[in-house]
């Protein structure tokens, strides 16, 4: 396992994904951003769930995705739908 599974939500399959679009490290994913990493996965699996994009944003922050703010899952919520609505 790489660096990317130490952070919180991130496990072996979703870190594979996250290096297959060219996303190796914390730096890394903090760069892309949440939204960045989840269109970048979204890109190679139409299954990207909105859980994948809380732990995106949980794992920046250091948190389970279960212990983000509720308007922060509002906002992501959100963009999440502006995108689900597009399949």
């Amino acid at each position: 396992m790489g660096e990317l599974s130490l952070l919180p939500n991130i496990g072996k399959v979703v870190e594979d994904q996250l290096n297959a679009v060219g996303i190796f490290t914390a730096a890394d994913l903090c760069a892309a951003g949440s939204r960045g990493a989840w269109l970048k996965i979204r890109a190679i699996d139409d299954s990207a769930c909105i859980h994948r994009l809380y732990s995106f944003e949980g794992a920046i922050r250091g948190i389970k995705k279960s212990e983000l703010p509720p308007e922060v899952k509002a906002e992501l919520k959100a963009f999440y739908q502006s995108f689900a609505s597009q399949v």
